[in-house]
């Protein structure tokens, strides 16, 4: 079985991009199952119940988060209320939502999804390495194949739960830096890793904001008002071939595409 995972989707540019270019993606490649981070999917940052809808709508079958998922006050009742969008399971037991799940693919097969955060230059969480032990112990009675989003700043973190896990998960995909890695590999024992898939999200840009105005925050630290660049959207996604008997990757393989100015004549109504 293939799977999809697409990297951060950034704003109304990657959302556009994504509903443009997902339908060709999966002609492509038939995945069984489409798997988006959807962080930064609201202007940016944080995600909301009709930015979730949109992105479904797409053709995503599961939404996995990261640090900004909070960053939108309507994200608490989306992830209460709708299993298919997750935060990071080694949030506070508190934290409304689930970290996990269990979702069925096309052809009904059952794959499990964790989404962690690193703590590495990151807000404090619970330990993810910890937290993965857990969780995939419980999944592994439910389903072979199990797919784990590693949202985390540190290269070292991520690549050290990527071995911790090896041939207990399918795959193991960075999030978080917005910059496609080139070490896609199927580790030792059997589990596809990336350290980041990258982002959907405006290619001119710095991780998707407008150049100028990071550059003005690097060079004064004054508060800078963020915006969502325009222009060419880069997709960064990885396509995982998965033994189903075994739950194991045969493959890996990263995709990079880009989609002219998604906005187009759309681009006055802003970038929410």
């Amino acid at each position: 079985m293939n799977l999809l995972f697409i990297g951060d989707i950034v704003g109304r540019p990657g959302r556009r991009a994504l509903r443009q270019a997902l339908p060709e993606l999966s002609e492509r490649w038939q995945p069984g199952l489409v798997i988006a981070n959807g962080e930064n999917a609201a202007a940016g940052f944080g995600i909301t119940p009709s930015v979730a809808e949109e992105i479904f709508a797409a053709g995503v079958d599961v939404i996995t988060t990261g640090n900004h998922v909070w960053n939108k006050k309507e994200a608490a009742q989306l992830l209460a209320q709708d299993a298919r969008v997750l935060r990071p399971a080694n949030f506070p037991p508190e934290s409304p939502g689930r970290g996990w799940g269990v979702f069925a693919a096309r052809n009904g097969s059952p794959v499990g999804v964790i989404n962690l955060c690193g703590r590495v230059f990151m807000q404090c969480t619970d330990c993810p390495f910890r937290e993965a032990e857990q969780r995939i112990a419980e999944l592994q009675a439910q389903a072979r194949m199990i797919v784990v989003d590693m949202h985390a700043e540190a290269t070292s973190e991520k690549l050290a739960l990527g071995w911790m896990v090896s041939g207990r998960v399918s795959a193991v995909i960075g999030t978080h830096t917005h910059v496609q890695t080139s070490d896609a590999q199927v580790m030792a024992g059997g589990t596809a890793y990336i350290t980041d898939v990258g982002m959907v999200g405006p290619r001119d840009s710095v991780l998707g904001i407008e150049a100028g105005l990071v550059i003005n925050r690097f060079r004064t630290q004054m508060p800078t008002k963020f915006e969502l660049a325009r222009g060419p959207v880069i997709i960064g996604a990885a396509v995982v071939e998965i033994d189903e008997k075994s739950g194991l990757a045969r493959s890996i393989r990263s995709l990079t595409e880009v989609v002219p100015d998604p906005l187009g004549e759309a681009a006055n109504e802003g970038q929410s």
